[in-house]
């Protein structure tokens, strides 16, 4: 994955005395890998949830469980029949109260995932991974007490604020681990691990779903099972959490804690304080935090008294320029518009309802459309792998562009077929089978392109002060959408199956469109350069002129022999002199 847009002369020079990146930097680095592996276990968790509800929503035995009342007969849930004792609730708009069922925990995780930001900096990563996992187990708890469709809701809701959470703050603990070099291999990881959760879920459903058999008297535990199995990786990190993970070096240097910050980057990357790499990585840290609160101070200089009325309103003012600056709010529509289309290109109306699709196309055994299913959940993860060497090497808007490409014509062929058998799927078996092969490719198209590359563009399209609060909106924009897809697909099932694709279609094109004219491409882009393509405003050389000038300051280019307003004995210097001060005497 290329640095990050605007990475100046420290990063290119600290490259040149770096260790190994990809496979070889992840082995090489052992400790830390191993830490970010187990800390996405919350990516797997995240990904598990996404992807177990799908194969639930068809099993006979959830469908009795949740929904048969003697108000509200549910006999054809699955099939979208009209049922002639239909009153009330779910008999009376099937499409509407599921779509409500999948969708509402993509609601909670757009809360948790504001409520992340303040969290994860006034509790520290660790614990807020730890409040994120108890929430998260709450929830799922309601869900296997489930007597109505109410706890579901609820259940599901509580789980929902848990994996908003837990999506936003395992990256940002993985990334403060990780030297630069493997930076983008971590964050592979994590979304690796997520399709591994999706994937694992699908076969999970498909082997549970034969509990007591597949027909009326199938078991509750059929559905209970996967939604209890995710319980397991969550208190297996909860407890890491506590036991043996280390703190988030940047969390330590932003509570002050600068030799522990020291020392706890030389024991992630298995070497002395001493180590040339661990004290360039140190300085870096706190050249970071210097210019943040420089940054804070220069902008806002009548909120510095460290209050927290302080601190909302520095957060609050700006969250709003990036919506009245005009050359941020290019920046922010680029954001929010890549992740509206990343989620509107139908990508989780198949994770979500794929049973269901297939089943819609021609497979009426529920066995056969949860195998179909697994399949999606096994080329998602297997070619997301290839996305990290691609992305660099092609650049960002040739790989969504492809992507979306393919994904759009998978949309209409599909659209096709289902127009042209629907109704006739019993004798034209083969035609079905066609239909879900090229749902599969829509899944590979997906895979290496706008699974990954999205957030990529979302995290570069930000000048250096303002990339978190930036990526942020984007993430916002991201679960407001998956809540919109989740709550409208099933009823776009209902009305029309071959419609549904066909809206899909239509919108994937038009992000093919959007990218072409509208998107910059942001590979190796400076943070000048990002300031001419969104209108210059001064901010991204404002900021890289400030950066500069803490890291002369703190010794990190006299480190690096990167300063050339100072003689050698003086960078020397000022070398020993940033030691003595960085380091407990006993460490020295």
């Amino acid at each position: 994955m290329a640095p990050v847009a605007g990475e100046n002369a420290v990063s290119a020079k600290r490259a040149q005395i770096a260790g190994k990146s990809g496979i070889k930097g992840l082995i090489s680095n052992g400790k830390t890998f191993s830490v970010a592996l187990f800390a996405s276990l919350g990516g797997l968790v995240y990904g598990y949830n996404q992807g177990m509800f799908a194969q639930v929503l068809t099993m006979k035995s959830f469908v009795k469980s949740v929904c048969y009342t003697p108000e509200a007969t549910f006999v054809a849930f699955v099939h979208f029949e009209t049922n002639s004792r239909q009153t009330q609730g779910f008999a009376e708009r099937p499409g509407i109260q599921q779509g409500l069922l999948t969708s509402i925990l993509e609601l909670a995780a757009w809360l948790g995932t504001l409520i992340n930001g303040y969290l994860a900096d006034a509790a520290g990563r660790r614990v807020t991974v730890l409040i994120a996992v108890v929430v998260f187990s709450v929830g799922v708890i309601v869900q296997a007490c489930t007597q109505n469709k109410d706890y579901v809701f609820a259940g599901r809701f509580v789980t929902g604020l848990g994996v908003g959470n837990l999506s936003m703050i395992v990256p940002l603990y993985n990334a403060e681990l990780a030297p630069p070099e493997i930076r983008g291999s971590l964050v592979a990881v994590q979304q690796l691990s997520i399709t591994f959760g999706i994937m694992v879920s699908f076969w999970i459903g498909y082997g549970t779903n034969y509990i007591g058999g597949t027909g009326a008297g199938q078991s509750d535990a059929a559905w209970l099972i996967p939604v209890c199995v995710q319980l397991l990786p969550a208190i297996i990190l909860a407890v890491g959490m506590l036991a043996f993970m280390p703190q988030s070096p940047r969390h330590l240097m932003n509570q002050g804690r600068e030799e522990e910050c020291l020392r706890t980057l030389a024991k992630l990357r298995q070497a002395s304080p001493e180590d040339l790499l661990v004290r360039i990585e140190f300085l870096e840290v706190k050249a970071m935090k210097v210019f943040e609160d420089e940054t804070a101070a220069k902008r806002y200089p009548q909120w510095q008294d460290g209050s927290f009325y302080s601190r909302f309103m520095i957060g609050l003012n700006d969250y709003k320029s990036l919506v009245t600056n005009r050359s941020l709010l290019k920046r922010t529509a680029t954001a929010t518009l890549v992740m509206m289309f990343q989620q509107w290109n139908g990508i989780n109306a198949i994770n979500y309802y794929a049973p269901m699709i297939f089943q819609a196309i021609g497979f009426d055994s529920n066995a056969t459309s949860l195998l179909a299913t697994g399949v999606v959940g096994v080329v998602e993860f297997l070619f997301t792998i290839p996305a990290v060497v691609w992305v660099d090497k092609f650049g960002r808007r040739y790989i969504l562009i492809a992507g979306a490409i393919g994904m759009a014509s998978c949309h209409f062929i599909v659209a096709g077929i289902i127009g042209a058998y629907s109704g006739k799927w019993q004798s034209n078996t083969s035609a079905g089978w066609a239909a879900v092969v090229f749902v599969w490719i829509f899944v590979i198209n997906f895979a290496y392109s706008w699974g990954p590359v999205s957030w990529i563009v979302c995290s570069e399209v930000f000048p250096l002060s303002m990339r978190a609060k930036g990526v942020s909106i984007g993430g916002s924009s991201n679960w407001l959408n998956n809540f919109a897809v989740a709550i409208s697909t099933s009823p776009f099932i209902q009305a029309s199956n071959f419609g549904t694709f066909i809206f899909f279609g239509c919108v994937t094109t038009l992000a093919v469109l959007y990218v072409f004219f509208l998107v910059p491409e942001t590979k190796g882009r400076t943070l000048e350069e990002m300031d001419e393509i969104f209108g210059s405003t001064g901010i991204a050389a404002e900021d890289s002129v400030r950066k500069a000038r803490i890291e002369r300051e703190i010794g990190l280019l006299a480190l690096l022999g990167e300063d050339s307003e100072h003689s050698e004995e003086e960078k020397a210097q000022n070398g020993i002199e940033q030691r003595e001060d960085i380091v407990d005497p006993k460490y020295a």
